[in-house]
């Protein structure tokens, strides 16, 4: 009975988001694609771990500069942004199975940060004005999609190597893919007058609270869809298949644990749903950092996916609730933002551990920063309880 609803609710999620929806699954085919080739690419330009984590920084920098950027294009563009910004997506992710030197990756990484996150952002500020309008939520099954296609990706991408296909080639595919898609993803404009957005005061405390467990949600998971596929070849000696099925493994988890998150977001409260996910993820961190073989690393990474699922759309949705309407895109723009910045932090701090101390070590990194998102959570539940 639970079961049946829990998967009416889902499909019902997507049945009432299906256009945004194809702009989280058209990022997840992409960077699920770009995850499982991380060894190849990184071998391609010649560089070593550090400056390999160093380069990554291109793409948060090209993240960032949506900030600016979206608000603009979603207020010029109005119902054609999303599909546009898709097309964009595909064209950047041409890039990098052409580059053969550091600088020439650089700038494919800063394209495609800068193509994905207008993608991201409009698709989440398209979903948050659904919620608002259907009054349920959304989010979870649409997050859910995205590591869906991620995980999909990610196994298609393992076996297209193992067949002997070309970084370009197999990139050049799921671009088509997307672009076929981007033809169903003209969505509604809802605009905001001037007198509205400046008659409104956003909320900056909720916004940053919000941003930070986003932040720390994102940062788990970036290191795993960057660094898992070579711990695995390197530390653990896999081969390039077993190497593509450890990003793969978490885009499915938590895509298993997103979509159940729609029926666990309406039963259990935002701090128990945070503290929860963020306690598993620290375990699978853990898991992965003193794993012996692939097969316990992937239990690790499966931990992981199910536990960090949850808390970014938990903090997503929030903001969008707990903001003016005249202020929800630029709140979930913001907050996008910051989680945007656990790409900018994770390959330094992963990199330069990794060079430093091994592999294993920097996933014990991870499993202690996965615990500052239920800190965060607590301090938001304070201030909701003090508000009026």
């Amino acid at each position: 009975m639970h079961g049946k609803g829990a998967d009416m609710s889902v499909l019902s999620a997507i049945s009432v988001s299906r256009r945004p929806v194809l702009g989280f699954v058209a990022i997840g085919l992409m960077w699920g694609s770009f995850a499982a080739q991380v060894p190849v690419l990184k071998s391609q330009i010649g560089v070593d771990d550090a400056m390999f984590g160093l380069l990554l920084l291109a793409s948060p920098a090209g993240l960032l500069t949506t900030m600016w950027l979206a608000p603009r294009v979603d207020a010029k563009l109005r119902e054609q942004s999303l599909r546009l910004s898709v097309v964009l997506l595909a064209a950047a992710f041409l890039l990098p199975g052409l580059m053969t030197t550091p600088v020439g990756f650089l700038i494919a990484i800063f394209a495609m940060g800068l193509a994905s996150g207008l993608v991201d952002i409009l698709s989440n500020a398209r979903v948050s004005e659904l919620e608002a309008v259907h009054n349920r939520p959304l989010m979870n099954a649409n997050h859910g999609l995205f590591s869906l296609a991620y995980a999909l990706s990610a196994l298609a991408t393992g076996a297209a190597r193992e067949a002997g296909w070309s970084s370009f080639a197999i990139f050049a595919a799921i671009s088509a893919v997307v672009l076929v898609g981007s033809i169903w993803m003209r969505t509604a404009f809802a605009p905001v007058s001037d007198e509205a957005r400046k008659s409104s005061v956003l909320p900056w405390v909720v916004v940053l609270l919000c941003g930070g467990i986003v932040l720390t949600a994102f940062f788990v998971e970036a290191v795993v869809e960057s660094w898992s596929a070579l711990h695995v070849e390197r530390t653990l000696g896999g081969r390039a298949a077993e190497g593509a099925f450890a990003p793969a493994i978490l885009g499915l988890t938590m895509a298993f644990g997103r979509l159940s998150g729609q029926a666990i977001a309406e039963r259990f409260s935002e701090l128990a749903v945070v503290t929860l996910g963020s306690g598993m993820a620290c375990a699978g961190a853990l898991l992965a950092a003193i794993a012996g073989s692939p097969w316990v690393a992937y239990v690790g990474f499966g931990v992981i996916g199910l536990g960090t699922s949850v808390v970014g759309p938990v903090a997503i949705a929030l903001v969008g609730r707990m903001v003016p309407p005249a202020q929800r895109v630029r709140a979930v723009a913001l907050v996008m933002v910051m989680g945007f910045g656990a790409f900018l932090f994770s390959p330094v701090v992963v990199g330069f551990v990794s060079n430093a101390f091994g592999l294993r070590v920097a996933f014990a990194v991870v499993a202690a920063l996965a615990l500052i998102a239920p800190l965060l959570a607590v301090i938001l539940r304070s201030r909701q309880a003090q508000s009026p």
